[in-house]
């Protein structure tokens, strides 16, 4: 070990560019920031400097018990959620989207459990998925036609490092699909300096199992340097709603490669295979007489059968990205790629109010087909250097996404033979997002940054059959606008900074825009857009980590859906306003034991009518505590969402509910001379099971009945884990 430290430190700029590529802070176009650089890697555990990401030397204190704790160098409201919340705290199953509803103002429904099926209406203080950013080092990632996500398509628990929830648009150099709503961004594990091979077996509640192992080369001094981790997952699971069953298989690469003294070059890889029952919820009439979790059957004369509605998803991530430090400027480029092929089925009516029948036969069931096939390519260039009194940063995002759909109604009976085709689409969407910006150094700590991002959204739609009208199309439209953004952020100490932001936010319209006859005669709707306006502070010590802001959006061109018989319709709300104040803190009260809340108040309201956004709820809490001392940790935590409405109009209110986690783990160092740091784990979700109605999934085709989703109930899973 003293080797490679000596070698790492003849190599001070690979040092520090290496740091960089572990950061948790706010996404820049090719990094999470240089803000934080470096501060993954800090060892301080002094009262006057702690660690900004919670990474530190010191596992009693507050920064590395924090299951969020917010940034002393951003510049909006953030959230940083560490490894050791995701490796400790949370289900070895859990997706991104499952950790995060930890965060302040974030709420989501997980009606399968952890991680065993998409998660429903997951949103950042009332905003949807699709007006906020998902990115992954860096990357924005997300459906071409409506900027949503697949949240078990991609990314699992064991290939991420830690989850920043940034609750704004962000400086210029904050690229993405939807800004304004904030961003969601996830870092890769980093490849470890010391060798260890890592294997993990999970079992629990509902046939649910886990296994995987992870290669960690530590520094390969003989390839100068370099070092790689790889991993691999399966898991199964019968899920929680009835016969809807998962199966996955996860493979992940990533490699840091020194090249010189100021340059690194990094591989990643990931590619992911799921199968998936899928589920549209169940009226309140079936939760009352079959109970919280019906769902599918296993009757293949039933719509509703198991084995008419699953999906069959291949999904693939991979970038090369480069850092070096050149003539003053500090460049990074990532050239990446991503890939996401479903195949989709489904009854027609799972809830039964269609009755059987088909052109083959008058018993025969009905079901639809879908296919959702993309690829997109694209490179972030961002460029930094000091220049008079502060830093100049300027850089550029390109990306372009190519996606075949089609849609047809089938007969399940005869192995979904075709009886209609609905529509079969070609679209592709041209995003270039430039942006410059100055960080302006002042006295007293202060740092004024104004920057501008130019956005440029083009989408084309080539189609035989369009969806909607059934007719011919080829129709492009380009939409446009500049995005001026200011912050200014104050470092009163060490321990203590504050910062304000104004920054406007932009999305362009979804492709269902080009679903009508002639959209070159109609017209293309405004963009969503908005005015956000954001104040706050941050403070930080080895005992404490405290974090507020209060927040007013000015909402332009507000878009909601609804969901009816699995297919989403959108409209356009008009003005809205969202506003609210946030709160998050630990206190580390010794003796290993920290206590952790945050609480928020939201408000997200139509201008025109006063009423209530979906799925916007009007509180969020959460209260627990946590200890982590030599080789015992444990967490009770619980998360309270407050009441919403599931639907515009103040229509489907859904109460307030609070579900709890318990999780300990003992860890054994060497309970052999060829096993060591071996890991007993015990977690239980939803301690209390409680299984109320905890939101809207949509409503029926044929009468428009509501469809709802429930709280999965008490799960419990172990987890043996060991390094040989």
């Amino acid at each position: 070990m003293a080797q490679v430290q000596t070698r790492l430190r003849r190599k001070p700029l690979v040092q520090l560019i290496l740091a960089s590529l572990c950061t948790t802070s706010a996404p820049l176009a090719f990094a999470q920031s240089t803000g934080d650089l470096g501060s993954v890697q800090s060892t301080a555990t002094s009262a006057s400097t702690v660690s900004d990401t919670g990474v530190s030397s010191n596992p009693q204190s507050a920064p590395a018990q924090a299951p969020t704790q917010g940034s002393l160098s951003a510049s909006e409201p953030k959230s940083i959620i560490n490894r050791n919340y995701i490796q400790n705290s949370t289900a070895p199953t859990a997706n991104y989207s499952d950790i995060l509803q930890i965060a302040p103002s974030v709420s989501g429904v997980t009606p399968n459990g952890p991680g065993l099926m998409e998660t429903q209406s997951l949103s950042i203080r009332g905003f949807q998925d699709g007006q906020y950013n998902v990115t992954f080092d860096g990357i924005p990632f997300g459906d071409s036609n409506d900027f949503t996500h697949h949240s078990t398509s991609f990314f699992t628990s064991r290939n991420l490092g830690s989850i920043a929830v940034d609750r704004g648009p962000g400086d210029a150099s904050q690229i993405g699909f939807a800004t304004f709503g904030g961003t969601v961004a996830l870092t890769s594990i980093e490849p470890s300096l010391t060798p260890a091979f890592t294997v993990l077996g999970s079992y629990g509640s509902w046939n649910t199992w886990l296994t995987g192992a992870q290669f960690n080369t530590g520094d390969l001094q003989q390839w100068g340097d370099a070092r790689a981790v790889v991993g691999y997952d399966h898991s199964s699971s019968d899920g929680y709603l009835n016969d809807v069953s998962q199966r996955r298989d996860n493979f992940y690469f990533k490699l840091d490669k020194p090249i010189g003294d100021n340059t690194v070059l990094t591989l990643y890889a990931n590619y992911n295979r799921i199968f998936q029952n899928t589920s549209l919820g169940a009226t309140a009439a079936q939760i009352r007489q079959f109970g919280p979790n019906f769902a599918l059957n296993n009757d293949p004369a039933s719509q509703a059968f198991s084995g008419y509605n699953f999906d069959r998803i291949n999904t693939d991530f991979e970038y090369i990205g480069l850092q070096t430090v050149l003539g003053g400027w500090k460049l990074d480029n990532k050239l990446y790629t991503y890939g996401y092929y479903h195949d989709g089925f489904n009854g027609m009516d799972p809830n039964g109010e269609t009755p059987n029948g088909t052109v083959f036969g008058a018993n025969n069931v009905p079901a639809t087909q879908m296919a959702n096939n993309y690829r997109a390519v694209g490179d972030i260039f961002d460029a930094q250097r000091e220049l008079g009194p502060g830093r100049l940063q300027l850089g550029a995002w390109v990306g372009y996404q190519t996606n075949f759909r089609d849609n047809m109604n089938v007969d399940a009976t005869l192995n979904f033979a075709l009886q209609q085709l609905n529509f079969t689409m070609h679209d592709t969407l041209l995003t270039a997002q430039p942006y410059i910006q100055y960080a302006w150094k002042l006295p007293y700590g202060l740092t004024l940054t104004p920057g501008i991002k130019f956005v440029s959204f083009t989408r084309n739609l080539n189609t035989p059959e369009n969806q909607k009208s059934g007719l011919p199309l080829n129709f492009s439209h380009t939409w446009t606008k500049a995005l001026p953004s200011v912050t200014l952020h104050k470092q009163i100490n060490g321990n203590w900074s504050a910062y304000a932001q104004y920054a406007q936010g932009f999305l362009a319209p979804n492709l269902n825009v080009f679903y009508v006859p002639n959209p070159a005669q109609s017209g293309q709707p405004a963009p969503e857009q908005t005015d956000n306006y954001q104040i706050g502070t941050t403070y930080k010590t080895n005992r404490l980590t405290l974090a507020l802001d209060l927040y007013y959006i000015n909402f332009h061109n507000a878009v909601t859906s609804t969901t009816i018989g699995g297919n989403v319709f959108f409209a356009n709300a008009g003005g809205a306003v969202y506003k609210g104040i946030e709160t998050e803190a630990t206190f580390y009260a010794g003796y290993g034991f920290s206590l952790y809340g945050n609480l928020t108040f939201n408000s997200a309201r139509q201008k025109s009518t006063g009423d209530w956004m979906p799925n916007a709820p009007q509180q969020t809490a959460a209260l627990g505590v946590i200890y982590d001392r030599g080789p015992l940790h444990g967490s009770l935590i619980g998360k309270y969402v407050g009441h919403q409405f599931g639907d515009t109009g103040d229509s489907q209110p859904i109460g307030g509910y609070m579900v709890t986690n318990l999780a300990a783990a003992y860890t054994i160092k060497s309970p052999t001379t060829w096993m060591r740091n071996t890991r007993i784990g015990l977690e239980i979700d939803n301690l209390f099971n409680r299984n109320s109605i905890n939101g809207l999934a949509g409503y029926t085709a044929q009468d428009n009945t509501p469809l709802y989703w429930t709280i999965p109930g008490r799960a419990v899973i172990a987890t043996l884990s060991t390094d040989f």
